[in-house]
């Protein structure tokens, strides 16, 4: 393929997309029949949904994956769906509230609270889903784990409460986010979409300063996401510096030091800074 059809498809894709419609390919259509054969389909679509799906793949192959994929031993993985999770996706689209039983430490069970969804979270730390609600009672801002969450029944509540609510809450996570900037050392530009790939799972803003070839990369942090930015910035090591945020660089100095120590070398904190 040439320049100019890489180009003529690229626009063709693009009105595709403005007029709605979305294009597969064959070996797409298979590993979805592939995956609808799974188990954990039928909790992740309403029956409907799942026999439309199959409907419309009927004529498809199945992908045949024993000549490409091997299953090597592994630990033990926790479940990336969870049955709530469409449930409770409806309610929030819905603006619909609920009666939550859940339990907390302890083996302890809270019966009965009014709760208002706000927000499904995926934490990829701890690889688990949470609910991100508000306790209609309490008025407080709460975060609870879909595998603690014992029963859900729903409760009508006014649509102007319900926006009230929400606007409340934004002002809430408003106040616990902490922006940190990224910048990108020149001699490793060329790896941006690698480095850009390690943040994808962080709200964030990239700038490009034409005149001196830095991209800058503004994340946005609310309070328990720290720790995993971390963990992102020791895998991609010399490639980015932290220009904003004191938290992350007193954390990568401490790092630094340790590891220095380790093979007998103490310089002080101003020179390893400068360096």
């Amino acid at each position: 393929m040439n320049l100019f059809e890489k180009i003529f498809n690229y626009q063709i894709i693009s009105r595709l997309e403005d007029s709605g419609t979305f294009m597969v390919s064959s070996q797409e259509r298979a590993w979805l029949k592939t995956m609808l054969e799974h188990p954990a389909a039928a909790q992740a679509f309403t029956s409907e949904t799942l026999d439309k799906l199959q409907s419309i793949l009927k004529t498809d192959q199945v992908m045949d994956t024993s000549h490409f994929l091997i299953e090597k031993a592994r630990s033990i993985e926790k479940q990336v769906y969870h049955p709530l999770l469409r449930i409770f996706r409806r309610h929030i689209m819905n603006k619909c509230g609920v009666h939550l039983s859940y339990e907390i430490k302890g083996g302890r069970t809270i019966n009965d609270q009014l709760a208002l969804p706000y927000k499904l979270e995926y934490s990829i730390v701890k690889r688990e889903w949470y609910l991100l609600w508000y306790h209609l009672k309490r008025k407080a801002f709460m975060s609870t784990r879909l595998k603690n969450i014992v029963s859900i029944s729903p409760e009508t509540i006014q649509l102007s409460d319900v926006d009230r609510i929400f606007n409340r809450i934004s002002q809430i996570l408003d106040s616990r986010k902490n922006n940190v900037i990224l910048e990108v050392v020149p001699e490793y530009n060329r790896e941006l979409s690698r480095i850009l790939y390690a943040l994808s799972s962080f709200e964030k803003e990239v700038e490009y300063d034409e005149e001196n070839d830095i991209y800058r990369v503004k994340i946005c942090l609310l309070g328990g996401e720290s720790e995993y930015l971390l963990s992102k910035l020791r895998f991609l090591g010399k490639r980015v510096r932290v220009i904003e945020g004191k938290y992350l660089k007193r954390r990568l100095l401490e790092a630094s030091m340790k590891a220095l120590e380790r093979y007998g070398v103490n310089p002080s904190k101003e020179e390893l800074s400068h360096k």
